[in-house]
């Protein structure tokens, strides 16, 4: 067995827009690091907006949108194959104003294990992209996004988890451009992370109120953030509050980045406070000892 997390809660393929690995090869990298459970969280994002930019997503068919039947039939065909897994069906919405319905509509017609919710949208723009940072300052484009993500938070939507809180923070115009030169600025990322604790603070308390859950996501190691989504300040800010809720996934898009960081997350949840974390079967939550 590889460390003490034992599934990875947050796992993206072909399924996906931005993902090309096939299902199988993800579920059989699960079985190589020794993961006796895999939950596949692919993106369902309604009423994304056609990319022009983005010459790695077609522009013939909306992106992210998830092709459920297809989706579900991979899943019960790959079970039988692999009887020394646990594949868990999950999904990763896209939370946004005009899309509650058709969350609730998914929901309602589909049984899933997991659920996470996340903001990936802002004004209909991703941060992702540059044209989302041009004519504004970086403090009111992160703004816009917690704000966003505050009322995502308020929408009814039935998620399980908020995914990878802090998802702004790699994409800002200085990050990226040190991310291309391989660097990275210990106090510049803290302190985007400081400037915002109170709405990140609101944010939470939110999602505790109404018994939701928050991810540690390894995906800020791949980026070379040196740090996991979100920062380690917010992962203890959310166990002080109260919170218990917290699964652990790579937010994986190649089989090679399964389980990235894993090893490390032990320790980060321990000196963050926490003595479990979380993997959700049938939309229940198991508490699994870390140490």
């Amino acid at each position: 067995m590889k460390g003490i997390i034992t599934s990875d809660s947050h796992v993206h393929t072909a399924f996906s827009t931005d993902s090309k690995e096939p299902m199988e090869q993800m579920l059989m990298a699960a079985i190589n690091n020794g993961y006796p459970s895999i939950c596949f969280t692919d993106h369902m994002d309604f009423n994304f907006p056609l990319i022009s930019d983005d010459s790695s997503i077609p522009l013939d068919k909306p992106p992210f949108l998830l092709d459920m039947d297809a989706y579900f039939s991979e899943i019960q065909r790959l079970m039988p194959l692999y009887p020394q897994i646990k594949i868990r069906t999950g999904i990763e919405l896209g939370l946004k104003e005009d899309a509650k319905e058709q969350c609730a509509g998914l929901l309602n017609s589909y049984k899933f294990d997991f659920v996470i919710g996340s903001t990936h949208l802002v004004d209909n723009t991703d941060p992702y992209y540059d044209i989302f940072w041009e004519g504004t300052n970086e403090k009111t484009a992160i703004q816009k996004f917690y704000d966003a993500t505050l009322e995502n938070a308020k929408s009814g939507v039935d998620f399980d988890v908020y995914g990878h809180i802090d998802y702004i923070t790699r994409y800002t115009p200085y990050m990226k451009k040190l991310r291309s030169s391989n660097l990275f600025d210990e106090d510049y990322y803290t302190s985007i992370t400081n400037n915002f604790l109170d709405i990140i603070e609101a944010i939470l308390k939110e999602l505790i109120n109404n018994g939701k859950g928050i991810e540690l996501n390894t995906s800020g190691f791949k980026y070379g953030l040196h740090h996991p989504h979100p920062h380690e300040k917010i992962l203890k800010l959310y166990k002080e509050l109260g919170g218990e809720i917290i699964t652990i996934g790579s937010d994986a898009h190649e089989a090679k980045h399964l389980g990235l960081g894993f090893d490390d997350v032990p320790e980060i949840l321990k000196t963050c406070g926490f003595k479990y974390y979380t993997e959700f079967t049938g939309r229940r939550p198991e508490m699994l000892p870390i140490y």
